[in-house]
C-alpha cells in the first residue's frame, strides 16, 4: 500500500503580477496570435480549470484586435489523461471537455495558467487528440516557469518567472472566485 505523502505548507514569497500586468500579458498574447495566425480561424481550448478563463479573456481580446469574428472557445479536461492520476492525486474529479466543432483540419490554440514540467500540456494533447487531428496546434501560457521534463515550449508567453522546484506559482482569477494575480510561493520545511 502506498503511502499518502505529507503535504509541505506554501507561504507567499512575493507577487509576480497584479490584475493590471496580466491584462496587459493577456493583450499581447492576444496581439501575437492575430499577427501570427491572420487569416485563419482559431479554437481556443482552455485546460479546466485555470485555462479556460484565460482562453476566454484571450477570445475577447482578439474580437477587439482583429475586428472579426470572435474565435470558437473551447475547454478540456486532462485528468484521466494524466499519467500521476494514481499517485498524489487522492480523489481525482473528472470534468467535462467541451469542443465548439471539429477541430480536423483546424488550428488549436491550448491555453493554460502555468508551465512547467510539461506533463499537463503532453496530456492535454492525448485528449486533444482523441477528437481530431488539428492542422496545427500551438500553446499559449501565462506563465512559465522553467523546469521542463518534456520537449515542449509554448508559442505564447505573458510572462517567464524562473523558479526553484521547491516553489510554487499560483494564478488566482476573478472567474475562479478570486482576486487576479500571480504568486510565488515557496515550500517551508518544519
Amino acid at each position: 500500500m502506498r503511502r499518502a505523502r505529507k503535504e509541505t505548507p506554501l507561504v507567499a514569497r512575493r507577487q509576480l503580477a497584479d490584475s493590471a500586468a496580466m491584462a496587459r500579458a493577456l493583450r499581447r498574447m492576444a496581439h501575437e496570435m492575430v499577427e501570427k495566425n491572420p487569416d485563419e480561424s482559431l479554437i481556443l481550448v482552455g485546460i479546466r480549470s485555470g485555462g479556460v478563463p484565460l482562453a476566454e479573456r484571450l477570445r475577447g481580446h482578439i474580437k477587439e484586435i482583429a475586428g472579426a469574428k470572435a474565435p470558437e472557445l473551447g475547454a478540456i479536461d486532462i485528468t484521466l489523461y494524466r499519467d500521476d492520476i494514481f499517485e498524489g492525486l487522492p480523489k481525482p474529479e473528472v470534468g467535462s471537455t467541451e469542443l465548439p466543432s471539429s477541430i480536423v483540419g483546424r488550428t488549436v490554440v491550448l491555453v493554460d495558467d502555468v508551465l512547467y514540467t510539461g506533463r499537463t500540456i503532453r496530456a492535454a494533447l492525448d485528449a486533444l487528440m482523441d477528437f481530431g487531428r488539428p492542422r496545427r496546434v500551438e500553446l499559449a501560457v501565462l506563465i512559465d516557469r522553467g523546469h521542463r521534463e518534456l520537449p515542449i515550449q509554448p508559442d505564447y508567453v505573458g510572462m517567464t518567472e524562473k523558479t526553484t522546484r521547491n516553489e510554487s506559482v499560483q494564478v488566482a482569477l476573478a472567474e475562479l472566485g478570486a482576486e487576479d494575480g500571480v504568486l510565488l510561493l515557496e515550500r517551508v520545511r518544519p
